[in-house]
């Protein structure tokens, strides 16, 4: 029995660990839109060439948009951003 909730208890902290943002890890021949990608899932900011803000749940990225929901302040809104507006992606590398 005791072997049993170890064994689950060790399964739900590997998950946990998994869940939680794991920085960038830029590659030579990554792109704007590579780098969306690794992060689909997970909490972002992305910094516009315009110098404003975005935050929220990245959802889909592809080459031309980038799909956030629960954004920053405004939860319950969604937003499409074109990916050659963006200038820099900001993630949560450490809790």
């Amino acid at each position: 029995m005791k072997s049993k909730i170890f064994l689950c208890l060790s399964l739900f902290c590997c998950c946990l660990n998994l869940s939680i943002a794991q920085g960038l890890d830029i590659q030579p021949s990554d792109t704007m839109q590579s780098v969306l990608q690794r992060q689909v899932g997970q909490s972002v900011e992305l910094r516009m060439k315009s110098g404003e803000k975005i935050g929220g749940k990245l959802e889909k990225a592809n080459e031309k948009l980038v799909h956030l929901t629960q954004l920053t302040g405004a939860e319950y809104f969604e937003a499409a951003v074109a990916v050659e507006d963006i200038a820099a992606v900001v993630v949560r590398a450490k809790k």
